[in-house]
């Protein structure tokens, strides 16, 4: 089967493939919804390093993340080379056009990881990342409601958050910026904010890193703003049972709609409707120098980074509280 977009043919093999095994969803139904949303996803993705969330026999089989640029790339395709915080590099794909979407999901790629950096400037993000993550006992309208606090604080340092759903029950809102800051301060500028949003939200949202401190609360996973961490860009599938997708959204929208309302069949036609909702988003990009005074005023400090990341600069410990109580 071969299936043409933008001027180029990009076959896809075994289009029949079960990869939804619920709905039935089959491989061709995967690339008719890269298609018919192609335009939104590659805005999401357009020039930056891309991880590929693979599948190749469906959502219920092995599956892996694809960093380095398969050897089988199309010339058309460009990569870029990023640093990994261990210090290694590696060629990642960068797509510019929408048929690297197609080529992409021809390889049982299900949901793409941007980097939020372009492949021009690996080393400063143009996007904030803010993951709203419901802990255990919180559900979506928890963050919809962190969202909503979120906002105004947000525009209170001169910053515009964009929402979207991750696909399965959290938000994200991500915020165009100048790319001028490292990954640390970029990181450093998600932790402020999130402290304040903690302080504001009377006791329903925490950066609490260890996951015994959490509790019933919305974290702000400061630690997407990392190097080398990904969230599932705008209009990705993701591997569910329903095939739910992240879908962007206008904000008078939060307080009406489901994760479960975005799927492999119903974000065709909402796209088809409205267009990608998030059009306007690379037009405005705002500084990060009131959030890192914020930071500097706070006094806090940094937080603790995830495991597998060497020790870090002005890290604090990263032994679980409970642990280093029983030390003591």
């Amino acid at each position: 089967m071969e299936l043409e977009v933008g001027g180029r043919t990009v076959r896809l093999s075994n289009p029949d493939k079960i990869y939804y095994p619920e709905p039935g969803y089959t491989k061709r139904d995967v690339a008719e919804y890269y298609l018919a949303v192609a335009p939104g996803v590659l805005r999401g993705l357009r020039g930056r390093p891309t991880t590929l969330q693979r599948f190749p026999d469906g959502v219920d089989g092995e599956s892996f993340y694809q960093k380095r640029a398969p050897k089988n790339v199309p010339e058309w395709l460009p990569t870029a080379r990023i640093a990994f915080p261990s210090g290694r590099t590696a060629d990642e794909v960068c797509p510019t056009e929408e048929a690297a979407v197609l080529w992409a999901a021809n390889l049982g790629c299900l949901t793409f990881h941007p980097w939020p950096v372009r492949r021009t400037d690996t080393e400063h993000p143009d996007e904030l990342r803010i993951d709203l993550d419901p802990q255990p006992g919180t559900d979506f309208s928890d963050a919809v409601r962190a969202a909503l606090q979120l906002r105004p604080l947000l525009e209170e340092f001169g910053l515009t958050g964009w929402p979207k759903t991750s696909g399965g029950r959290g938000l994200h809102v991500y915020v165009p910026i100048e790319p001028r800051w490292t990954f640390t301060e970029c990181r450093h500028a998600v932790i402020a904010l999130g402290r304040e949003l903690e302080h504001r939200s009377g006791g329903e949202v925490t950066t609490a890193w260890w996951k015994e401190e959490r509790g019933a609360r919305i974290l702000v996973d400061y630690n997407q703003m990392a190097r080398d961490r990904t969230i599932a860009s705008p209009y990705s599938l993701r591997a569910r049972p329903r095939a739910t997708a992240s879908a962007p959204l206008r904000w008078e929208e939060l307080e009406r709609v489901s994760p479960a309302d975005f799927t492999l069949r119903t974000l065709p036609g909402r796209f088809a409707e409205l267009g990608d909702v998030h059009a306007g988003m690379d037009e405005q990009r705002a500084s990060l120098d009131g959030a890192l005074e914020l930071y500097a005023h706070q006094g806090a400090g940094d937080l603790p980074y995830p495991p597998d990341f060497p020790k870090m600069p002005g890290e604090p410990s990263r032994v679980q509280p409970s642990r280093a109580r029983k030390r003591g």
